[in-house]
């Protein structure tokens, strides 16, 4: 609807609300970089909710912006204080920069505004067949005195800093035709020692008996507190489901909201963020989004996982990405993405116990197959007539994967997890050793399905396929000292010792591990030597690897774009170094997995001015990358929108904090640090509580030796889920 400018330097917003005082023709803007006022703002953000107040002009200034549970609005709850002994009068003049398209430049011109009853209609009258009859909206309950659709008429001589609307009646000019915008005006009488409140709705419909149904529920004060409450109510209830106390402050923090937070509204909902205004669905990334978040909500995983197979095509490859608005996406020759189907599919039976998605029907999508030199192809694909179940939907994955050659590794295409390497397998030849590694476990967490599936074919093949792989990976990946990361298509090696750059990769020793499919000396010996070069421990991060790509003579795709040490091209990728850490965990050192963890976590990056200027991003956000270049050491690249919350959240609760749910089965296997004496766990089943305490009093990583639930020890040291709405204090002893 507004205007999406990432441009930290100008930092130029799509909304500008100007306030003027009529009595003293004081001037000033809610927005802190615009006109703002002398005195401070105090801005605070909540789950569902951004508090924003200003005192200036002896009037106090608060509002609560928010998105209802329930509708497509935007609303804005003002509440002005006059505090002083006299009647006042106060414009509110408000500047927006209307889109309605995928390009401000593009739509320039063609929106038109037209004011209905107390409503401001906007359209883009030149809209694409798929959004012809959208319509964004704006009103308020006080009076919309005047608007605009002209920029020029709204700044008139002025400027962004005190615009002629400031001073005028706007004419309520539609716009079309003219440059841009979206200004209004409204009039507020402020009693002495009065306050004033009054919301402003912008949202989004497709006609105008839906808005007007709308706007009546947000009528009275009291309606909009009502939906206000509920958002923190709808927040509090999910992310209460699990909460967690721990010797480190930080990961306190992180873990009992910000985390789940950040995942559920930036990653699932809005699929957008600051630096990444997308909106698209991402193969494997939203499904990624949803590993974390299982244990809060598994429903966010199985929708995903029918999402994502409704956009497979027969012959097992997928879209990249694609919007749902317009069934546009992008079919490429990645060598990952429809594996990651498979992956969390696995999750999901594991965390629900129950194999009855295999059995749902979903249809693929059709369309032409990539020619030998075509890498990707947009466009609009259509749902085919051939449906299948989802354990179909796997194998067709899989066997996508066989299908390009495993000769001995599999294909990379035009780039594994590691989108920058989209040069390395153009040609087809080019092979991924990490890919291998991921391959590998999925094949050894699937061939138990296709056993209760009775499908031996299937078992046979992929096993020896698997041994087969295994013996590869620890054979020819193996370079003395870590595994190799890739090949290209002309046989150069990446990730090896006479690598001139990316010499050692965090990922491919990370998933070595991860995989099971490393021998067990190797897992050791690689895995330090990820440490010994990868972990930054003066500047707080992980590289993803070592040295960046600057001046090597092949060209490894537009990951070589990126100056070195910036994003994947050598820089802290916080997937890579999450996986780190659980591969930590998964040998049993919990005091490194813990110190990696608060390595990188956004918190410890901002306990001091001169930290949180060097890093200059939200501290309650994890960062999707931080910069090893030397010009840029320390400083995060972006946050918001990237899985690795997700994947940081399942590392912690999962392979640190040890809770697993599994075949109806909880239990907790810890790999802490040895200074680490007691944490706990509240974990909402349903209605059941689980409250857990671990103490570790004997100073261990790993191992329990005492199972205790609600007085009684258990064995087997885990217990059945129940929904008998009843709590179960357990106490486990390390």
């Amino acid at each position: 609807m507004t205007a999406w400018n990432n441009n930290t330097v100008f930092d130029f917003p799509s909304e500008i609300y100007y306030f003027k005082d009529e009595n003293n023709a004081s001037i000033w803007t809610f927005n802190t970089s615009i006109n703002p006022s002398p005195n401070y703002y105090y801005i605070r953000h909540g789950f569902g909710y951004s508090n924003f107040q200003n005192s200036y002009d002896n009037f106090i200034q608060t509002v609560d912006v928010f998105v209802p549970n329930e509708e497509n609005v935007k609303v804005l709850d003002f509440r002005i204080k006059n505090m002083i002994n006299e009647d006042r009068k106060l414009k509110l003049v408000v500047y927006m920069k209307p889109v309605l398209g995928e390009d401000e430049y593009f739509s320039n011109g063609n929106i038109k505004l037209e004011k209905k009853e107390n409503v401001i209609l906007i359209k883009n009258v030149f809209a694409s067949e798929d959004f012809k009859d959208k319509m964004m909206y704006i009103s308020s309950n006080e009076p919309i005195v005047s608007f605009t659709g002209d920029k020029t008429e709204f700044f008139g001589d002025g400027n962004i800093e005190e615009p002629d609307a400031l001073y005028k009646q706007l004419s309520g000019d539609s716009g079309l035709g003219k440059d841009s915008c979206i200004g209004f005006e409204i009039d507020l009488e402020m009693p002495k020692f009065g306050d004033k409140k009054f919301s402003i709705l912008i949202g989004q419909e497709n006609s105008f008996e839906k808005i007007q149904e709308i706007i009546q529920k947000y009528q009275k004060e009291y309606d909009v507190e009502v939906k206000l409450e509920n958002v923190k109510s709808k927040w509090n209830n999910i992310l209460s489901t699990i909460q967690v106390k721990t010797p480190s402050e930080s990961i306190n923090i992180m873990m009992n909201g910000w985390l789940v937070y950040q995942t559920i509204v930036s990653r699932i909902f809005a699929r957008s963020g600051y630096h990444q205004s997308g909106g698209a669905f991402g193969f494997r990334d939203q499904l990624q989004d949803c590993f974390g978040i299982k244990y809060i909500d598994s429903s966010f995983l199985k929708e995903q996982i029918l999402n994502c197979s409704r956009h497979q095509f027969m012959e097992g490859d997928v879209l990249h990405w694609w919007h749902l608005e317009t069934k546009r996406g992008i079919r490429t020759k990645f060598s990952d993405d429809m594996l990651w189907l498979v992956y969390g599919v696995l999750e999901y039976i594991d965390v629900t116990n129950s194999e009855e998605i295999l059995d749902e029907q979903v249809p693929y999508i059709k369309g032409e197959l990539l020619k030998e030199d075509e890498l990707e192809k947009y466009d609009i694909f259509y749902e085919s007539e051939v449906k299948e179940n989802i354990f179909e939907h796997c194998i067709r994955s899989i066997e996508h994967v066989i299908s390009k050659g495993i000769d001995p590794f599999p294909k990379i295409g035009v780039g594994d997890w590691n989108d920058g390497f989209s040069n390395l397998g153009s040609k087809g030849k080019g092979q991924s050793i990490w890919l291998g590694f991921f391959f590998y476990d999925i094949l050894n967490r699937f061939i138990p399905i296709c056993e209760r599936k009775n499908r031996k074919d299937l078992v046979e093949k992929y096993t020896k396929l698997k041994e087969e792989l295994k013996k590869n990976l620890n054979t020819k990946a193996w370079d003395g000292r870590w595994y190799k990361r890739a090949i290209n298509d002309d046989g150069y090696e990446i990730g090896s010792m006479s690598s001139e750059e990316c010499r050692i990769d965090c990922i491919a020793q990370s998933w070595a591990v991860i995989s099971n499919a490393a021998d067990n000396d190797k897992k050791f010996i690689s895995l330090e030597e990820a440490e010994n070069y990868l972990v930054d421990r003066e500047n707080k991060l992980i590289k993803l690897f070592e040295p960046p790509f600057e001046n090597a003579s092949f060209n490894p795709g537009y990951i070589k774009s990126y100056p070195a040490g910036i994003r994947e091209n050598g820089g802290q990728y916080t997937h890579g170094s999450v996986w780190l850490i659980i591969a930590e965990t998964l040998l049993g050192f919990g005091d490194k997995a813990v110190e990696f963890a608060e390595l990188i976590n956004p918190i410890e990056h901002s306990k001091t001015k001169e930290e949180a200027k060097k890093f200059k991003l939200e501290p309650y956000v994890m960062e999707a990358d931080i910069y090893t270049n030397k010009d840029l050491l320390g400083r995060g690249g972006w946050n918001w929108y990237t899985g690795s919350s997700s994947w940081y959240y399942k590392a912690i609760i999962e392979y640190i904090l040890g809770l697993k749910i599994k075949n109806g089965y909880l239990s907790v296997e810890p790999c802490i640090a040895k200074s680490w004496k007691e944490y706990e766990i509240k974990y909402k089943y349903k209605t059941s509580i689980y409250h857990i305490v671990v103490k570790n009093q004997n100073g261990k990583n790993t191992g329990i030796d005492k199972f205790i639930v609600n007085g009684n020890e258990i064995p087997d040291k885990k217990i059945a889920l129940c929904d008998d709405g009843r709590i179960y204090n357990i106490q486990i002893f390390m």
